[in-house]
């Protein structure tokens, strides 16, 4: 199966939180869209990894996405090293994607900045032909996506590019609600973290209304980027 994007995030529940929008909005047009998690997030203080699959689950059917896979990684303790970095191109050269959007290339959470270039570098080895994987004992061809976005999370920063998601950011929004373990919940008596505030879950409306604000729409989400996008007539970006 040829996937057009694949969105990858260290937990579950990193992506809902900053892409969700735009994966939405594609998924809506025909685009087949994946989610990558790499750990279960077994390390959250809510919630258990179970709890966490299922909420992935949910979360995905909301999106409208075509597949979603979690590498298991140890949450957390997972490295940018080989072994790694050869199950991520598995995943990239099996599913060749055109784009991937993945983690902040910096955040509150080590494992955000970890995940996001991990991420990258992987998408650059899946490129190389000597690098040689096999997937269910079939031979895999080399693939490198043609363009690499990381999407912002709990540290502002100034996006390179932003995309209006008007119209998609109630789906973003319960795509959000399926982690019911996690976010604001009044009647909740796990521990208060500090994505479980009310201040917290009103963020990802607010930071998406000032993005969209910037660019003259309702709703926006912004990613950094690793080469300049390119466009064919000036005339693309009103």
């Amino acid at each position: 199966m040829k996937l057009d994007i694949l969105a990858v995030g260290s937990h579950p529940d990193d992506i809902e939180l900053s892409c969700a929008g735009v994966l939405a909005k594609e998924a809506s047009r025909g685009k087949k869209i994946g989610i990558l998690d790499l750990t279960r997030g077994e390390l959250g203080t809510r919630g258990t990894p179970e709890i966490r699959d299922q909420e992935a689950a949910d979360a995905a059917k909301v999106l409208g996405v075509t597949v979603r896979e979690n590498l298991a990684f140890a949450d957390g303790f997972f490295t940018n090293d080989k072994a790694h970095q050869l199950k991520i191109v598995k995943i990239i050269r099996k599913y060749q994607p055109e784009v991937v959007i993945c983690n902040a290339i910096r955040d509150r959470h080590p494992d955000h900045a970890r995940g996001s270039e991990l991420t990258s570098v992987s998408c650059f080895l899946s490129g190389l032909r000597k690098i040689e994987t096999q997937l269910e004992g079939q031979q895999q061809e080399a693939w490198r996506p043609k363009q690499v976005y990381h999407y912002i999370q709990w540290q502002d920063m100034d996006p390179d590019i932003v995309i209006d998601i008007s119209g998609f950011m109630e789906t973003k929004i319960d795509s959000v609600k399926a982690y019911k373990s996690q976010f604001f919940d009044p009647e909740s008596n796990e521990p208060s973290t500090p994505i479980s505030s009310n201040n917290f879950f009103e963020s990802i409306r607010y930071r998406a209304a000032n993005l969209g604000r910037l660019i003259g729409t309702d709703h926006a989400e912004g990613f950094m980027v690793e080469r300049y996008p390119a466009v064919d007539s000036i005339f693309d970006l009103i």
